[in-house]
């Protein structure tokens, strides 16, 4: 493993164009204390006159931007070396003023609330610069029916850090506490089972490794089933409670109002999934008859059935297959893509203490960053299209929309690195001819397609339906939650699938459980970009045009308004059909190729 200053400069990011050294980190940090305590002297002032509300928004515009490059700075210097201290201690104090930052501005949404609706449009029309902020605004008094009285809010608001409890507990549990069995790999080596390893050991070509992969680590849930039931139930209380405290209708009508999407949409999702299974219950069936499996159990479900292709791809090659797989996305798009690429945005290799995985970073007023751990693989490759997706999406923000709405919403996230991920496909199933490789990008598309939109509507269905007997008084016991993700389990796999015993208490390991109704944003997201992607392929100049005012949009509008701007309308439930009719021609080609 290569120490860190052995890597090649042009490999590595350039976290100079943030801050030219530490020294300069440092005089921003103080010159944000500064702006801190400057902000906190508008307490019980933002409805005096409009030209005062103007001066608070741009400062507390100013140190949100600076406090976000601070920290930017902070934890990719640290994620070059996670064991490096000074970098440790530089994270740890951004985000301690990051802290200080939000207390110091905790009384301006009731301050702003408590001004008049008419004196606040007042407001907007007489003071020359304040329209800017008239979304911002807007966002705020959308939020009056659900905003209590002072001393109740100041109520709520201790009471949060209790309501983070159950979350925190099963984090504990499943990241410190909870020990799994070993198991013998297919070399004979034991191996000691953790989170880390369960996802390749389960993708083994021997299935002995595969089913006792999977029963070691269910074992072990089980052992603790109720007391993550306790857990689960105690997120899904809080849920209800904040809910109901802030006058909404449901827990999920609560979880959804952040983005303004209504309740239909989260039910037109499902329905739409629930008239697609017969093709995913086809992908299963193909699945069986490539593996020759007499039963296709779900410790066979990571498994590929396809040939093992070993597709070696140098990174400077990837950077040329990028380009060309995303050539449809236009001329200025590759253009900044490939400046990107060869100007530093990105930190390429592994080295010693660096963060494992891959992600990408904006810096508001700079440009985007991306961390990778390549390998000359295909899936790195993929990995590569996907960041730069994010990354990409993150520049034509920042470049079009003020700081106050560069930054897009989590229900949008992943839109613009699937759409990346779908062009390459399409773009290698063109070029290459070879069988094993289209099968291979083939397989790598399905999976795709069963974990972020079937699976992950099948998670929002569960927590629709937890949620939903919770608060008509029925409690979520242990077996009550086993019964029910049981159910669901097998109506999603259909015949071809035997639901084993230990894929019931699935859901005692999911944490996404704990993120308040998030996953069905996965299935959302990645169901309009398969909408977005076909548009751009069949229609070309004026489709991409439109994706790119989406790319550029940030939080200027609420994520569904930037989406049918764009062509795509997530209301209705026509893009999740037409990302099963796209799941089913796929499935059509890998059953001409397997021909099985």
């Amino acid at each position: 493993m290569p120490e860190r200053a052995s890597v090649p400069e042009e490999h590595r990011w350039r976290l100079e164009d943030i801050f030219a050294d530490q020294d300069a980190w440092e005089r921003a940090f103080r010159e944000l204390e500064e702006v801190i305590t400057r902000l906190q002297a508008f307490q019980g002032k933002l409805g005096a006159s409009g030209a005062v509300l103007l001066d608070f928004m741009q400062q507390s515009e100013q140190a949100g931007q600076k406090a976000d490059a601070l920290y930017a700075y902070a934890h990719m210097r640290l994620d070059e070396d996670t064991a490096h201290p000074g970098h440790q201690a530089m994270q740890a104090r951004a985000l301690n003023l990051m802290v200080r930052l939000d207390s110091a501005l905790s009384y301006a949404t009731p301050e702003i609330l408590a001004i008049p609706p008419d004196r606040l449009e007042a407001f907007l029309r007489e003071t020359r610069g304040l329209d800017l902020y008239r979304h911002a605004l807007d966002e705020i008094q959308r939020k009056r029916p659900h905003t209590l009285s002072e001393p109740e809010e100041h109520l709520l608001a201790m009471a949060g850090e209790v309501g983070h409890a159950p979350g925190q507990i099963f984090q504990m549990i499943n990241e410190a506490d909870i020990r799994f069995p070993t198991v013998k790999d297919e070399d004979g080596r034991e191996l000691e089972i953790t989170h880390a390893r369960y996802g390749r050991l389960l993708e083994s070509r021997d299935r002995r490794v595969r089913r006792e992969t999977f029963q070691g680590l269910y074992a072990s849930y089980r052992k603790l089933l109720n007391t993550l039931a306790a857990t689960l139930t105690g997120q899904i209380r809080r849920n209800i409670f904040f809910a109901r405290a802030r006058k909404f209708g449901s827990a999920l009508e609560a979880a959804l109002f952040p983005d303004n999407v209504p309740v239909d949409l989260y039910t037109n999702l499902l329905e739409a999934v629930h008239e697609g299974l017969p093709t995913l219950h086809r992908y299963i069936g193909l699945r069986k008859r490539a593996l020759r499996l007499d039963e296709h159990h779900m410790y066979d479900v990571y498994a590929t059935i396809v040939p093992e292709v070993r597709v070696r791809i140098p990174y400077p090659e990837a950077v040329e297959l990028a380009a060309e797989a995303l050539a449809p996305l236009g001329e200025e798009y590759v253009r900044v893509l490939r400046h990107g690429l060869h100007s530093r945005w990105v930190d390429v290799y592994e080295n010693r203490g660096k963060r494992s995985g891959a992600y990408s970073s904006g810096v508001y007023g700079v440009h985007p960053y991306v961390l990778l751990n390549y390998q000359d693989t295909l899936d790195n490759l993929f990995t590569l299209v996907h960041e730069m997706g994010h990354a990409m999406h993150t520049y034509f923000s920042d470049r079009t929309q003020p700081y106050v709405y560069s930054q897009y919403t989590i229900f949008v996230a992943e839109v613009a690195s699937t759409v990346n991920e779908a062009l390459l496909a399409h773009h290698l199933l063109q070029r290459w001819n070879d069988r094993a490789r289209k099968l291979y990008v083939l397989n790598h598309q399905l999976d795709n397609f069963r974990t972020t939109l079937f699976r992950q509507a099948m998670f929002a269905e569960f927590e629709r339906k937890i949620h939903a007997e919770a608060e008509g008084g029925q409690p979520p016991t242990a077996e009550r939650l086993s019964e029910v993700y049981g159910d669901l389990n097998a109506t999603y796999y259909g015949p071809d699938m035997v639901s084993d015993d230990e894929i019931r208490i699935e859901w005692s390991r999911i944490p996404h459980f704990y993120m308040n109704f998030y996953v069905y944003k996965y299935a959302t997201g990645f169901s309009a970009a398969q909408a977005l992607t076909r548009r751009i392929l069949e229609e070309g100049r004026p489709a991409v045009d439109d994706y790119l005012a989406f790319l550029s949009g940030g939080s200027s509008d609420y994520p569904l308004v930037l989406l049918r701007r764009a062509g795509v309308d997530m209301a209705s439930p026509e893009p999740v059909r037409q990302a099963i009719r796209s799941f089913g021609e796929l499935v059509e080609q890998m059953e001409r190729l397997l021909q099985v």
